[in-house]
């Protein structure tokens, strides 16, 4: 009987994963299951660009999947029941004898009333396109306000103001604006959004979003449109199950992506609570999920075949940021992700983000041509716990 695998989400995370499993594992020995609820993968990192109006090339994952051994199943999963080894799908239960889990994440509102009825997000592709059909609906001179000051929100109101200039465009965060750069990048952070003559309101608690704008702890800004990017949670799936899961609803994993108390599940990408270079928990991010699935998959493989396990602390190299298509930031960071001196702007900057997000759509696109092809057979008994993880 072949040992089933069933990879729950096919984002950066997921899709990562399955292809290095099928890569690595006899197509003889393990059935390999790819779910996800959207037939295509879908580029997050550019769901921005999306909202804004530009379309993305389709890959249908059928396609990208195609002689690969793994099968693809268009679903949306519903529960998962880890005692008893099964996933609910719409319209069935599938059995797995390891689960790699990697649904990701989603917009939260931190308690925040008025988010879910009038604010619009970039977390999913149907999010953004309920947002670019909104912004279509604007009459030059009316305001669309970002709310958020990190990473998805300056992407989101630079690529909003660039490709509608009749527009007022704003952003208001809690704190400052892109406030734990560097000196260097921040200047030319705010040199953008003069530029784009985006309206920056810091240290905004926003306290109660409405339908024409949102109240704040020292008044009102109004809107015609509010975009919130103020953080994402956990699909909350996890949080239903026995598996152990932080506050955050993260499933906690060890140094090989393995559940801490289910051995026969790995999790990967924002699902999961893994601790990086340095000993801090990694930060949900694009940057974070391609290594955390090459770390489970290696694992995985390696203990369903009887090899050698390791586990490598996975770190940070930088932070790169759009400014519309034209403009960007790359940040240099430490592997504990601490801002450095070093920093590349403008169009430099952003070439070189366009070439990462191209070359991570890529790497998805051609999901077993990355590595030497060498698929191992499983061992007579497979076991999760072949040899402890060394870190």
């Amino acid at each position: 009987m072949k040992h089933r695998i069933v990879v729950l989400g096919a984002g950066y995370a997921g899709a990562i994963a399955a292809g290095r499993l099928a890569k690595r594992l006899h197509r003889d020995d393990v059935e390999i299951t790819l779910v996800n609820g959207d037939p295509e993968f879908v580029e997050r990192v550019r769901l921005h660009q999306l909202a804004s109006g530009q379309d993305l090339p389709s890959r249908p994952l059928r396609d990208v999947f195609a002689g690969t051994g793994v099968q693809v199943r268009s679903a949306w999963v519903t529960a998962v029941d880890a005692d008893r080894k099964t996933v609910d799908l719409a319209d069935e239960t599938l059995g797995y004898d390891t689960l790699v889990y990697a649904l990701g994440s989603t917009t939260t509102d931190h308690g925040v009333p008025g988010v879910a009825e009038y604010a619009h997000d970039v977390a999913g592709k149907q999010a953004a396109l309920r947002l670019r059909a909104r912004l279509a609906e604007l009459e030059p001179g009316q305001t669309v306000l970002v709310v958020g000051g990190g990473l998805t929100g300056i992407e989101a109101v630079t690529e909003i103001a660039e490709a509608r200039p009749d527009l007022k465009v704003a952003i208001a965060g809690r704190a400052g604006v892109g406030d734990w750069l560097s000196d260097k990048a921040r200047r030319h952070l705010h040199g953008a959004f003069t530029r784009l003559g985006i309206t920056v309101h810091e240290g905004t608690d926003v306290v109660r979003v409405e339908a024409h704008g949102v109240v704040t702890g020292s008044g009102e800004i109004p809107a015609q449109v509010t975009v919130w990017t103020a953080g994402f949670a956990a699909h909350p799936i996890a949080a239903a199950t026995t598996l152990e899961v932080s506050d955050t609803g993260q499933i906690v994993v060890d140094g090989t992506m393995r559940s801490v108390s289910h051995p026969d599940v790995y999790a990967v990408g924002d699902a999961a609570l893994a601790e990086g270079a340095g000993g801090k928990p990694l930060r949900m991010s694009c940057a974070t999920a391609s290594p955390m699935a090459w770390q489970a998959a290696d694992a995985l493989a390696a203990r369903l075949t009887g090899r050698k396990v390791s586990a490598t602390p996975i770190g940070y190299t930088t932070q790169c940021i759009s400014l519309g298509r034209r403009d960007g930031i790359l940040q240099k960071v430490t592997h504990e992700d601490e801002v450095t001196s070093t920093v590349l702007t403008g169009r430099a900057g952003a070439r070189v983000k366009e070439l990462i997000c191209s070359g991570a759509a890529w790497s998805i696109s051609h999901p077993t041509l990355m590595l030497p092809s060498r698929r191992r057979h499983l061992v007579a008994t497979p076991t999760l716990e072949t040899r402890p993880a060394t870190t």
